[in-house]
């Protein structure tokens, strides 16, 4: 079975049609100044983010909103109750292991901002770091 051929994110973005692309690109920018043990790739066809395993992938499936859906990697896992402090109410849940966050454009992205960059930090902690 062929590879499909890694495209880096750059690439990804370089052709990318959609309404909100601004919100994707600084949603992007945001995510990797949160904590430098994250890197990026494609995954799933849309931005994917990791640091030991993915934990956060862009879905923009809808042309009015970029959605960031936070998980725990490819193996079933379940974060403890309270792990994750969300004052500002910004997740809304999809399971034990998963929630998502959206954005309908760059000035919801901003307001959220370091709201959003406190939760990822949090996430990134469960998660963990390669090395740590």
């Amino acid at each position: 079975m062929p590879h499909k051929p890694v495209i880096s994110v750059d690439a990804y973005l370089t052709t990318l049609d959609h309404p909100l692309k601004d919100v994707v690109v600084e949603l992007r920018t945001l995510l990797l100044a949160t904590h430098p043990a994250i890197g990026e790739e494609v995954k799933w066809n849309a931005p994917s983010f990791r640091t030991r395993e993915h934990f956060a992938t862009m879905q923009l499936r809808h042309p009015g909103l970029v959605q960031l859906v936070l998980h725990l990697g490819a193996k079933k896992q379940v974060l403890p109750r309270g792990a994750i402090q969300d004052p500002a109410s910004l997740l809304k849940w999809l399971g034990e292991d998963r929630a998502v966050i959206g954005f309908d454009g760059l000035a919801d992205l901003r307001a959220k901002a370091p709201a959003l960059q406190a939760i990822v930090r949090q996430w990134v902690a469960h998660v963990g770091v390669s090395g740590g």
